[in-house]
């Protein structure tokens, strides 16, 4: 094994994107947490004007360190289409993975490592709560108990998807594979993007799979999840489920970038 392993991808290789939001607590520490994994991976931080200066503090983290790129929007968009503009950076930019997670040390970054290591025979891996050696610290209450383990089944009954953890967003991808979707056709713009990204990667043939995680407390600011985008994304994920069942209007994915 070379110097250069799995575990240390080359600038170009990968790229970690943070979708933040009052995150100024988090920001810094996660990113020299991330270094320590991968030191030489390319950063990508997508700011919805934060309040609280997150914005600031990443622009001033350009200036002090290597391959960090930050992404200024002018208010709160949404989870999905902060996503899309870290997939749509990284296939314009030609990575060859892209790797999101929280920006609240929720996904550890010592498990990126077995995400990116997993890319081997992947073309999607997810850091999955639900699978043998994975969970959650302290467990989840009840109202994030529905949100999660509900909108996990439902997703897989709806959208037909195998995979156990279909909610959360600590996942890597295969750069060539998002370019074969057309993103125009995604509907999500909160947190069922999580589930719908995921149809449209088996609709391009991507091969899935999940290894363990500890979803963990976030260490500063607080939670933006909502009972309210819970029954938005069941609403979705409805729609998009009938579509597949009954019109097959997802058998032929097709790219806007062809």
């Amino acid at each position: 094994m070379t110097d250069r392993d799995v575990t240390q991808p080359s600038p170009k290789s990968l790229l970690i994107s943070l979708a933040t939001y009052n995150e100024s607590g988090n920001l810094e520490p996660l990113i020299q947490s991330i270094r320590e994994q991968v030191r030489d991976a390319s950063i990508l931080v997508i700011d919805d004007n934060s309040p609280d200066g997150t914005g600031k503090i990443a622009d001033r983290l350009v200036e002090s360190l290597p391959n960090i790129h930050v992404i200024h929007r002018p208010g709160k968009l949404g989870l999905g289409t902060a996503t899309l503009a870290a997939m749509t950076f990284a296939i314009d930019h030609h990575y060859e993975y892209l790797l999101n997670l929280d920006a609240d040390f929720s996904h550890p970054p010592r498990f990126i490592p077995d995400l990116v290591a997993g890319m081997t025979d992947h073309d999607v891996m997810i850091g999955s709560r639900y699978i043998p050696g994975g969970g959650v610290e302290g467990g989840f209450n009840l109202k994030r108990r529905f949100m999660s383990s509900g909108i996990n089944g439902y997703a897989r009954l709806m959208l037909g998807l195998k995979t156990r953890d279909n909610s959360g967003a600590f996942r890597c991808y295969r750069v060539s594979k998002l370019a074969e979707i057309d993103f125009s056709r995604i509907r999500s713009r909160g947190y069922s993007f999580q589930e719908e990204i995921l149809y449209w990667c088996s609709q391009v043939g991507c091969r899935m799979g999940e290894t363990p995680i500890l979803f963990e407390n976030r260490r500063a600011g607080v939670s933006k999840i909502n009972m309210g985008e819970a029954v938005q994304a069941l609403w979705i994920l409805l729609r998009l489920g009938f579509s597949r069942m009954f019109a097959g209007s997802g058998s032929k994915p097709g790219s806007a970038r062809a």
